[in-house]
């Protein structure tokens, strides 16, 4: 009778029969040892010689070395020599499914503590005028997110570029566009938390392919000033945009002025579109509740086909329900003639009205006619259980309560 396991077995007697799960036969003085089988023990003949030819009947101790399973698919592969024979196994272990992956639906609840005998302007007072970034603020003023993942919030309405990329018309494009960075803004209505400033070297990565199918990747780079790189990227668009800021104190009201550049780019069309981020301010620093606004003007460029759109973040006006949070903007071509016009709220919502072909003549001035509007992008509200996560909706404590 043959031992025959393959290529490393050849020449050995014993009554085992072939089998592609012997990996390896190794002599150690008068026993045969078997790695890559199942566990069992058999009979055969060794002689202590060196050629494998010289090898005689008479008893012998064969030792068999398991493989280790790697995978679910190797337990199919394990061997059974009970019977003194090497066959594949009969069992075999089903490779389980893969588990959906669960996200968080809510971050831990932010503690509602008084342990600090003082308020925010206490703290503010002495820097007025001066860079407040690197002022260590209490815990109790932040949110329980850092910076890093605060800017991926940009893309909580990734859809719409999306929409945007399937468009065939670049001023339909650009007009999209503009609601995706008006869309950037919708949270931070009720946000007047500082998030926690990164450490230098610290990244965050997203990976949102599976169900909205982009990922991003945020680093801080610099810390002083604080410098955050980010990435993002989908199969139809690529995104990436370097973020720092500056900020001071201008007696009742906090203002933030963000450095750095935004880049867009679709990968179907070539369009390249660049923007930077308007100026922000916290009101009520010293009294009353805070509230944020954000005002100034957004220019964003089409750098392939020279057009460009101008948005318009009015100052809000306490007194004015109109005017709260008030968007217009305007999308040109490449020959400054108007095509689109867009008009909204950051907190709420856009619509986006083309320009009519026709156009008429009221008191010797050009009135143009838009077709009816388009709403390109709808906040969704947060559900009620976020209330006590973030304290959204908490009032401030006044200083005649302390």
């Amino acid at each position: 009778m043959q031992f025959d396991f393959g290529p490393s077995c050849v020449g050995l007697r014993g009554s085992f029969s072939k089998s592609r799960s012997c990996r390896s036969v190794h002599r150690i003085g008068k026993r045969l040892v078997i790695q890559g089988a199942s566990e069992g023990r058999g009979t055969g003949v060794e002689n202590n010689g060196e050629s494998s030819s010289d090898y005689e009947e008479g008893d012998a101790t064969i030792s068999v070395i398991p493989q280790r399973n790697k995978s679910p698919i190797a337990a199919a592969e394990d061997v059974d020599v009970s019977n003194g024979t090497v066959a594949p196994a009969t069992s075999s272990s089903a490779i389980p499914a893969a588990k959906k992956r669960q996200r968080r639906t809510r971050i831990p609840d932010k503690p509602y503590l008084r342990i600090m005998p003082w308020n925010l302007w206490t703290i503010l007072k002495n820097y007025i005028g001066k860079e407040l970034t690197e002022i260590p603020i209490p815990f109790n003023f932040c949110e329980p997110l850092s910076m890093l993942q605060r800017l991926v919030e940009d893309y909580e309405y990734s859809e719409i570029l999306d929409k945007a990329a399937m468009a065939s018309d670049s001023c339909e494009q650009l007009a999209y566009v503009a609601a995706f960075t008006v869309s950037s803004y919708a949270t931070t209505s009720n946000r007047t938390a500082k998030p926690f400033n990164p450490l230098l070297g610290e990244t965050y990565e997203l990976d949102r392919t599976d169900d909205l199918g982009w990922k991003c990747i945020s680093e801080q780079v610099s810390h002083h000033p604080h410098v955050v790189a980010q990435h993002c990227e989908s199969k139809n668009w690529i995104c990436h945009q370097e973020f720092s800021m500056t900020s001071s104190l201008k007696g009742k009201y906090l203002q933030v002025k963000p450095l750095g550049m935004t880049h867009l780019t679709f990968l179907s069309s070539g369009n390249r579109y660049t923007w930077k981020k308007v100026t922000t301010n916290v009101n009520n620093i010293i009294f009353g509740k805070l509230w944020v606004d954000h005002h100034g003007e957004m220019e964003i460029v089409n750098h392939k086909t020279g057009e460009k759109c101008v948005l318009q973040f009015i100052p809000s006006e306490p007194f004015s329900p109109s005017k709260q949070r008030k968007v217009t903007g305007a999308v040109m071509n490449a020959k400054r003639e108007l095509v689109w016009v867009l008009n909204g709220t950051w907190d709420n919502k856009m619509e986006a009205s083309k320009v009519a072909e026709k156009r008429s003549q009221v008191k010797g001035k050009q009135v143009l006619e838009t077709e009816a509007p388009v709403v390109v992008w709808q906040r969704r509200w947060p559900p009620l259980h976020f209330k006590g996560v973030l304290r959204l909706w908490s009032q401030v404590l006044q200083p005649t309560d302390l």
